[in-house]
């Protein structure tokens, strides 16, 4: 399936604002539906591509609250425009990006995550709420993919809204330095949303089996039980095969996934 990764804006250093003298910039393949450009390795310029003006001070507003823990940082404290783009600038996170995730990384995604939520939890977001299940049916009405269908109303959870969640935070979302969380990157489109949802995404994309889901529940202080936690992996992955879908992207490793919960 096509895979819509990549540069959607082309963009020189000529581009750039004054403040943000660079020799070299280079393009980056990691935006799914913005362009990322580094810059001399300092500095990261996300260009959205169809953000508006509010998604991106909603972010801007979250990544101060978080400014204390291991998020990315903002280098500049306003929306700039570059090719009548809307575009933030952020200080470069060091390290790197994991193949897989060992008991020492999700431990300290575990305790990172419980930071987040500690810091967010009771605020609101005007960002679209994406994961809501009435979304989500919608969403799944649209592929006309029965698979899909069965395997929602399958699953026997409900969503609270107990602050805002990051939502998309997979493996490649956290860098690492020297086996040390340095960054936590793409907040973007955090909304309001229900923390077990949020956990249950990274529990998703960084446990392989039952005893790396307990540590990551373990370091995060919760004491739900296993099963019971299942039901909400299991709705991470339809929402997350469902929008793969409809984006024309891989979506089958993560259906698949759904029948080991």
């Amino acid at each position: 399936m096509k895979n819509k990764l990549g540069v959607k804006t082309k963009i020189t250093k000529e581009d750039l604002p004054s403040f943000l003298k660079a020799d070299i910039i280079y393009e980056t393949k990691s935006g799914v539906s913005d362009t990322v450009y580094i810059c001399d390795d300092k500095n990261v310029v996300k260009l959205f591509e169809n953000s508006t003006e509010e998604t991106i001070r909603n972010e801007m507003e979250l990544l101060d609250m978080l400014k204390d823990i291991s998020a990315v940082k903002l280098y500049s404290k306003e929306i700039i425009y570059i090719k009548n783009k809307p575009a933030l600038v952020y200080e470069k996170c060091r390290g790197k990006i994991l193949d897989k995730a060992e008991d020492t990384h999700i431990r300290q995604i575990g305790v990172f995550l419980r930071k987040l939520h500690t810091i967010t939890k009771g605020k609101t977001s005007s960002n679209k709420k994406l994961f809501e299940k009435e979304s989500l049916n919608k969403l799944i009405g649209k592929t006309e993919y029965s698979s899909f269908k069965e395997i929602f109303e399958s699953i026997d959870i409900i969503l609270k809204h107990d602050g805002i969640i990051h939502g998309d935070l997979f493996l490649d979302n956290a860098l690492f330095q020297e086996n040390k969380l340095s960054c936590v990157i793409d907040l973007s489109e955090a909304c309001s949303g229900d923390f077990l949802f949020d956990l249950a995404v990274v529990a998703l994309s960084w446990c392989r089996n039952d005893d790396e889901i307990k540590l990551l529940l373990d370091s995060y202080g919760n004491n739900i039980k296993l099963e019971r936690f299942k039901e909400y992996i299991k709705y991470a992955a339809l929402y997350y095969s469902v929008t793969r879908f409809l984006d024309n992207r891989d979506y089958k490793e993560l259906l698949d996934k759904i029948k080991g919960y």
